[in-house]
């Protein structure tokens, strides 16, 4: 649930305000996520980034979006509303207790039918879907998963995602850590060697943006 730090909380109130009409349904989620998980409601992706990713698939005209990562439904309710009536999620994670609360919102929200939630180790749904006749059709992945795999989550997303499509990578300044060198962590390692990673890398246009806890958008070249 993470916002930009430049921002007071009398900025964002205004931001959300001014750009966000009253969404009663996600509040809600976003509540019961904070109520069920507690210290972990921080994983869930914050409202002003939930627009922008709904923004975002409207305006790439995209159909076909896969997320790692899924926790309580939030990222995948948001995009599921921004999709045409026979758009596709496919929702990665391990957690049955966590989906089971974003499944009685997509239903809510009349969107369960574009979900397809996988409930398996990330890596072995994406090295099946890189695999078989999805590969390179997807428009747009998300990576929210395990920070020490995003490497892996990355290579497999360019695997996916059609020429043009869009990956895009969250908490890629994880708090800070990534620019504080006495930060040697293994999830902070990860990210900080995916984040040069892809600077260098020829196959995608990319950009870091400072939403949340920072989301890197890498168009496939």
């Amino acid at each position: 649930m993470s916002r930009g730090s430049f921002l007071n909380d009398a900025l964002y109130d205004y931001l959300l305000q001014a750009t966000i009409a009253p969404e009663p349904l996600l509040d809600r989620l976003r509540d019961e996520t904070t109520e069920k998980t507690g210290q972990w409601a921080g994983m869930q992706i914050s409202r002003d980034q939930g627009r922008f990713m709904q923004v975002l698939v409207r305006l790439m005209n995209a159909r076909k979006y896969l997320e790692v990562g899924t926790f309580t439904g939030y990222s995948a309710l948001v995009v599921a509303q921004a999709l045409p009536v026979d758009g596709k999620v496919v929702a990665c994670d391990i957690s049955e207790e966590w989906t089971a609360v974003g499944k009685r919102y997509w239903a809510e929200a009349g969107v369960a039918h574009k979900v397809d939630l996988r409930l398996a180790p990330a890596l072995e749904t994406l090295a099946a879907l890189a695999a078989g006749p999805e590969a390179g059709t997807f428009d747009m992945t998300f990576l929210d998963g395990d920070k020490k795999e995003y490497d892996g989550y990355y290579e497999y997303s360019l695997s996916l995602l059609r020429p043009g499509g869009v990956v895009l990578i969250d908490n890629v300044l994880w708090g800070g850590s990534v620019a504080n060198p006495d930060k040697q962590d293994e999830s902070t390692v990860a990210i900080r060697a995916l984040n040069e990673k892809i600077r260098d890398d020829p196959r995608v246009y990319s950009v870091l943006v400072s939403i949340g806890d920072g989301l890197t958008l890498a168009m496939k070249l």
